[in-house]
């Protein structure tokens, strides 16, 4: 392979793909637990995962890190970097949400406390998820990251995957309110048009080749397995009776594995650097430059 052409950076490889797979849904469904806890659902299991899941995410950033007892200078860069903003939201998210699993939960059965942390953490965990979006954003060497049309689609995955999670912990916890799974399929349909636009603005504005080719081959999968499985599942759980709620497990795990599976792709797989372009061919002596080139490009 000629080294013009764009080649995959090596330094986000699973464990970044981690901190926005953990982030994501953690934060989606902080979100979603905050708007099913007003019906009634039961919040301190979903706090409490999605609380975990944030804190793999985490995890997994730490363990990426090249010194990582150097960790703490990730703080030092707010009024630059989005990783350092998407820090200090974690300090602040992670233990508030316990506050509120604690408050919500069978021992202590504080409602003032809980509602009030509840609400404080969905806000939190939305600011979360959009830093997510904008740190890859920002990574402007990498082209199939730095679109802005990917940033509706981290956000609108992060959600789906919530969803997701809120009809797992629902089965399991004490049913929810019926617009779970209504809510799982708008979702779905939402990350599927996110997705596809993202893919035909990515191709129209130029993109290298190869990550094209990555996001392109795995869109089959990702659009079967992650958005039309999940979407006939939840239809059939509203009319199987008993079935029903582990029909809507496993839509809930076929929307989470198909975010989860997209985020990887995008993160670990398409993200092929720029690569080297000339804007126009050098001649010898006297006469007229030639056209630029830019290997490895769709244009």
């Amino acid at each position: 392979m000629s080294r013009n052409e764009p080649w995959l950076q090596t330094n986000w490889d699973w464990r970044a793909a981690g901190n926005f797979i953990g982030g994501g849904s953690g934060t989606g469904l902080a979100i979603l637990a905050a708007l099913a806890s007003i019906q009634g659902t039961v919040y301190w299991p979903m706090g409490l995962i999605g609380a975990v899941l944030v804190g793999i995410g985490l995890f997994c950033v730490w363990l990426e890190i090249g010194r990582p007892w150097r960790a703490l200078h990730v703080f030092f860069h707010p009024q630059t970097s989005w990783m350092t903003r998407e820090a200090f939201v974690s300090a602040l998210l992670l233990p508030v949400t316990l506050l509120a699993v604690v408050a919500a939960g069978p021992f202590l059965a504080m409602p003032t406390l809980a509602m009030g942390a509840i609400w404080a953490a969905a806000v939190l965990a939305a600011i979360y998820l959009f830093c997510q979006a904008r740190i890859l954003h920002a990574s402007k060497g990498i082209p199939a990251w730095r679109h802005p049309s990917l940033m509706p689609v981290i956000i609108v995955t992060g959600l789906a995957e919530g969803a997701g999670f809120l009809l797992i912990s629902a089965a399991f916890f004490g049913g929810g309110p019926a617009w779970m799974q209504v809510l799982l399929v708008v979702l779905l349909l939402g990350r599927w048009l996110a997705w596809r636009k993202y893919l035909a603005d990515l191709t129209q504005t130029g993109a290298p080749n190869k990550a094209l080719a990555v996001l392109h081959e795995a869109t089959p999968l990702i659009n079967i397995g992650g958005h039309i499985v999940p979407t006939v599942l939840v239809v059939l759980s509203l009319f199987t009776g008993d079935f029903g709620p582990w029909l809507a497990v496993l839509a809930g795990l076929t929307a989470i594995a198909g975010g989860w599976q997209l985020k990887f792709v995008v993160i670990a797989r398409a993200a092929f650097n720029q690569g080297f372009a000339l804007p126009l061919t050098p001649v010898r002596g006297t006469g007229q430059a030639g056209p630029g080139d830019k290997p490895g490009w769709n244009n």
